[in-house]
């Protein structure tokens, strides 16, 4: 059970590194952050954490801002919008981090290390050998200041390090887990400035959380064991921590870390394969906190009004597929007509080949009412519309021939039908459901076979929306026109 939680000056930042498109679990990680400060009206602050430049690919800082605007959180202070405490990029705060480092040297709480990378891998291996465990075994730590001059002298790269205390404890106070100890004698001397002057996490982090005024840290549990560390640098620089909280990660259903064997892991994905925004919000925020023990399904205002740590759990979610799929189609059968006519449009215009274009709205939206409880997502109105737009439709001749019946009984089923639709007042489906139920009465078939029949002709599908009504949105000149393609199908001649 969480600990209450102080909700003055509600400070969060989300701080993603832009190595690639936003993983669906960083982005939950942002969602619980965002909710949070939302709730006890804070600040939801984007802090872009670039230091490893090896690692920072192109682009993706602007994938990672489109991701937060597609699930409409927006952010406070940070890029594109700026605050007053940016900048909100580290590698524009580089100045900042080596004079901390600096400092920490002169009081003693840090020191700069010469280990080669040859003797720090000799290092590990011997640990290996004696199956001691794996850390910076300190040998920098102890050098005179004989050799340290030395080693300056000898104008080789050097990192720095922060001293860790030797001995005791270090306890960590989280708004989850409760209170964890770690022992200091089990954590290393880590590397705080890189040997290209560029910080680490660990420090970058810390100092950017105090000079940002960042009252709560939200982060996902993997973060846990290197917050003793973090503790260890606000206690040496004197300042106050904030709040931590470390949130459940989020596993795929067999219950390994959730990775692309999953499926997709990228939020953008989510977005190109046609969920829903606000689908997508619920189902995160389900991951790890609930309401209570019954809602699934809840607005963002309702997320924004109830979200408390308090009913965050520690253990971590499970990230099924399949519910994050039924979730999405009921979000899709909530949606009013034009709405869902307007989310369908980019979707058709991106999957439509250019002869099928542009869309006709004012048709799409008859077409809408047909397809909504068949829409699981956005990206399947595509194949779900298609015969509607296309002037020819494909298919394979023999699906004309229904079970029980023959190429003549299907041929002449095809011809009645066109008959029959050719001497109706009017095109409506009930007029034309009564009209052919009494013609395939008079051919002696079922209602089965006759539409069956009649179904491929007129959409190229064994499966569709109800018969009439697509046939009705379809058009009469359309409808005949296929009638007419497929006794020629069947026979090779009108």
């Amino acid at each position: 059970m969480a600990d209450k939680v102080r909700a003055e000056n509600v400070r969060v930042r989300y701080a993603p590194s832009p190595t690639g498109e936003p993983h669906i679990g960083n982005m939950h990680s942002a969602l619980f952050e965002w909710l949070f400060a939302r709730r006890h009206g804070g600040k939801f602050i984007v802090r872009i954490e670039d230091t490893d430049q090896e690692r920072v690919v192109p682009g993706a800082l602007e994938a990672i801002l489109d991701g937060l605007r597609w699930l409409d959180m927006e952010w406070d202070e940070g890029p594109l919008v700026g605050g007053p405490y940016g900048p909100y990029q580290q590698s524009e705060r580089l100045a900042i981090y080596q004079e901390v480092g600096e400092r920490l040297i002169r009081q003693g709480d840090g020191y700069r290390c010469y280990c080669s990378r040859e003797r720090l891998d000799e290092m590990r291996r011997e640990q290996e050998r004696r199956d001691d465990p794996p850390g910076y075994d300190g040998r920098c730590r102890h050098l005179s200041q004989g050799q340290r001059q030395d080693m300056e002298g000898e104008g080789g790269p050097s990192v720095v390090r922060f001293a860790m205390p030797d001995t005791g404890i270090t306890l960590v106070h989280d708004l989850i887990h409760g209170d964890v100890e770690f022992n200091n004698e089990l954590l290393d001397d880590f590397i705080i400035l890189k040997a290209d002057g560029f910080p680490t996490y660990h420090l970058a982090s810390v100092v950017d959380d105090h000079l940002m005024e960042i009252s709560h840290v939200l982060r996902a549990d993997e973060w846990l064991p290197s917050t003793p560390r973090h503790l260890q640098i606000y206690r040496a620089l004197g300042f106050t921590p904030p709040d931590f909280a470390h949130l459940p990660i989020l596993l795929g259903p067999d219950r390994d870390k959730l990775s692309k064997r999953h499926g997709a892991t990228s939020v953008l994905e989510y977005r190109d394969l046609g969920f829903l925004p606000e689908a997508v919000v619920n189902f995160l925020a389900l991951l790890g906190w609930s309401l209570d023990d019954r809602t699934e399904v809840m607005s963002v205002e309702t997320l924004k009004e109830n979200f408390s740590l308090e009913r965050v759990n520690h253990s971590p979610a499970v990230f099924d597929p399949e519910k994050l799929l039924w979730m999405n189609g009921l979000y899709v059968r909530q949606l009013s007509e034009e709405d869902l006519a307007d989310r369908i449009i980019p979707f058709l215009e991106r999957d439509f080949p250019e002869e099928m274009l542009p869309v006709d709205r004012e048709y799409l939206l008859r077409i809408v009412p047909l397809i909504q409880e068949r829409i699981k997502v956005l990206s399947d109105a595509a194949y779900l519309t298609a015969y509607f737009f296309q002037q020819d439709i494909d298919y394979n001749p023999a699906d004309l021939v229904q079970r029980g019946m023959d190429e003549e009984s299907t041929v002449a089923a095809l011809r009645l039908a066109a008959d029959e639709l050719t001497a109706l007042p009017s095109f409506e489906h009930q007029v034309m459901e009564e009209a052919l139920r009494a013609a395939g009465t008079s051919l002696g078939l079922a209602a089965r076979q006759f539409f069956g029949t009649l179904r491929v002709a007129v959409t190229g599908r064994t499966a569709t929306p109800p018969l009439f009504e697509t046939m009705e949105v379809v058009g009469r000149e359309r409808v005949l026109s296929r009638l007419g393609s497929a006794v020629v199908r069947l026979t090779g001649s009108t």
